[in-house]
């Protein structure tokens, strides 16, 4: 049975005796070796699989903390702005918990597979016209004021819970890696890896941070965030890291995309291979040891993944047809 990271890491977390833990056994993600693109890239690498988590992404660490804290904190319906991976993850903890969820997307700008997942499980989803920005300035706005309880990563609970990451990556590795690569979108889950490796007090490795070079535009849709939340603080640990922020083209993400699915057996969304992309192209020191963060599963993008891949091939029902077909 796996324990959630809730209870597998409460004493580094801000939770009480009396918060009620809301849980839906996140956490324990695997982490993968990489054989095929470690021979590649000349690495040692290995991938932190977040797409194993609930609802199939990252969102769920942070969401877990956030959501359990507002229902200690009396908080009756929760509100986030997102590109996706967060309403999904919101909506499915508020359910879990009985309270409402109110989801502001940017119109247009949202994978299909999250929207799904949002109103499966009864939340209110909203199209804000205009980019993301719009839908996040006016998530915040109802958190002042008290009708909902607010839990982008802007909440400081949601980076708590996906610092612990950080804490299953030195466990299972037994020290901490020489890099790690990232997507980087708003910068929260970069702050939270940083906060992690901090408060280990090991040092914090070199982080690449891989975004999109045309972020208002780009395909990878979970990190189309045009103005970063977290730019200021997520760019300094970069910095101090001894890392970087990784531009990439949109082709640089989809090839690192399908290298994860056909080298490795890896499908995520193509967002979630923009670390890969940054790895790729910055090329660490010889036989580093390289942890590259995936951060969500294919599913949550399946028109992506058809647009993206070669269709099916029409045959007959006959064994020497199949077989032509298949060589």
């Amino acid at each position: 049975m796996t324990v959630p990271l809730v209870e597998r890491y409460r004493d580094r977390l801000p939770l009480t005796d009396s918060t009620p833990i809301v849980s839906l056994g996140e956490g324990s993600t695997p982490l993968l070796p990489a054989p095929r693109l470690s021979a590649r890239l000349g690495v040692e690498l290995w991938l932190k699989w977040e797409g194993a988590n609930p609802t199939g992404s990252f969102k769920d660490r942070g969401m877990t903390v956030a959501v359990s804290k507002a229902v200690e904190e009396g908080a009756t319906a929760v509100v986030c702005a997102s590109t996706g991976n967060t309403a999904a993850s919101a909506a499915t903890y508020a359910a879990r918990a009985g309270l409402r969820a109110l989801i502001l997307q940017p119109a247009g700008a949202v994978a299909r597979g999250k929207i799904a997942q949002a109103q499966a499980v009864g939340a209110r989803v909203l199209a804000v016209q205009g980019p993301f920005e719009g839908a996040l300035d006016a998530a915040r706005e109802l958190g002042r004021r008290d009708t909902h309880a607010l839990v982008n990563s802007l909440n400081p609970f949601r980076l708590e819970g996906q610092k612990t990451a950080v804490f299953e990556i030195v466990e299972d590795l037994g020290g901490t890696p020489d890099c790690l690569a990232l997507p980087y979108g708003g910068g929260g889950n970069t702050r939270a890896y940083a906060l992690g490796f901090d408060e280990l007090g090991e040092g914090l490795p070199p982080l690449l941070a891989g975004e999109a070079s045309e972020r208002a535009f780009t395909m990878a849709t979970a990190i189309r965030i045009a103005r970063p939340a977290h730019r200021a603080e997520a760019e300094e640990a970069v910095a101090r890291s001894g890392g970087s922020v990784v531009p990439l083209t949109d082709e640089e993400i989809l090839a690192a995309w399908r290298d994860l699915a056909e080298q490795e057996g890896v499908f995520c969304e193509p967002s979630s291979a923009a670390g890969l992309a940054a790895l790729a192209r910055s090329r660490p020191e010889r036989g580093a040891r390289v942890v590259c963060v995936v951060t969500g599963h294919g599913l949550k993008d399946p028109d992506a993944a058809a647009r993206l891949s070669t269709p099916p091939i029409p045959v007959p029902p006959d064994p020497d047809a199949i077989a032509e077909a298949a060589s």
